[in-house]
């Protein structure tokens, strides 16, 4: 557990890497948190740094990485705008007319927990609506594990991917690492790392050089069985 002040600095510090990549002076983070002297800073940096939510880079001036973030300073409205845009395939309701569905390829099964194999090729086709996925490129995944949880994502979801190999900070990604990994997640880009951070306390976020990390599309809606 973090205190008020350990929170609010953590949360203060990682926004301006967000924003320009660059971490705050210790008097911008004095003045942020309303603090007479930064001997202050001090102490709550290193509180954050041994309970490992950020990290000191050696011979850097002002040089701070944040390695991951409590959940719940991290709003689900406010990460990405992400919520799910869903729509039963429950065959009790009536299914659309075929002249307002389109069908997007299904690539097989995608990770919402530890990276699992790499996108595989088509394995069929997902009939949606036409209005859910608008312009450009599409594919449909069926997710695997409950990292995603909290952003309303849940095992054996179909998850509906527009192609991108780029995404704002926030967006929810496919993100495939090293080259043989995919995974969903948030996606944060801090100064020359990646961060791809799960919706659930029980997983911790990961970061990764730019060089590891390819992103291969963003998150639109999912569809959900109720049967």
């Amino acid at each position: 557990m973090l205190t008020k002040k350990q929170h609010d600095l953590l949360v203060f510090i990682n926004q301006c890497l967000t924003d320009s990549g660059v971490s705050p002076s210790f008097d911008e983070m004095k003045d942020a948190l309303g603090l007479a002297s930064k001997s202050g800073i001090h102490r709550l940096i290193t509180a954050l740094e041994e309970r490992g939510f950020i990290k000191r880079l050696a011979h850097r001036a002002r040089a701070l990485e944040v390695i991951k973030l409590p959940e719940a300073s991290v709003p689900e409205k406010s990460v990405g705008g992400f919520k799910p845009n869903l729509v039963s395939n429950n065959q009790n309701l009536t299914p659309p007319t075929h002249g307002n569905i389109v069908e997007i390829p299904v690539l097989g099964r995608i990770a919402a927990g530890t990276p699992i194999e790499a996108i595989e090729h088509e394995t069929g086709k997902f009939p949606i609506p036409a209005d859910m996925v608008g312009r450009g490129e599409h594919f449909a995944l069926t997710i695997s594990g409950d990292s995603m949880i909290d952003a309303g994502i849940h095992d054996g979801d179909t998850v509906i991917i527009r192609k991108s190999q780029t995404a704002k900070n926030g967006e929810i990604v496919v993100a495939l690492v090293d080259d043989q990994e995919a995974t969903l997640k948030r996606f944060h880009r801090k100064g020359n790392s990646i961060a791809l951070e799960a919706a659930n306390p029980d997983y911790e976020t990961r970061i990764f050089g730019p060089d590891r990390v390819v992103v291969q599309g963003t998150l639109i809606g999912l569809m959900r069985s109720y049967n």
